[in-house]
């Protein structure tokens, strides 16, 4: 699915134009980076939540030569899902 597709999908679910929801959603992304920068962690509704993650530095492998690679530490955004959203993947036998 394409960024296009899915302002198009939104926009019919909720009935407004492609133009709101772009709209929309530069709003929301606005208020993610504002919001992680200040406290480091942000609800998403029913998706579950997003919180920033210190990673340490470590040593990786290259996988075509296998030399050891050096990879920095880093901050990272790590995506926690809701037990809802969880449950709906997780159920045996259904997909």
């Amino acid at each position: 699915m394409t960024q296009a597709q899915f302002f198009t999908d939104v926009a019919e679910k909720a009935e407004i134009s492609k133009a709101q929801v772009r709209a929309v959603f530069a709003g929301v992304e606005e208020v993610i980076k504002k919001q992680l920068k200040s406290q480091g962690k942000i609800p998403l509704g029913g998706l579950g939540y997003a919180k920033l993650v210190d990673r340490k530095a470590r040593v990786g492998r290259n996988p075509q030569t296998g030399e050891p690679v050096k990879i920095p530490a880093k901050t990272v955004i790590k995506l926690n899902p809701s037990k809802t959203l969880k449950d709906l993947f997780n159920k045996k036998g259904k997909r």
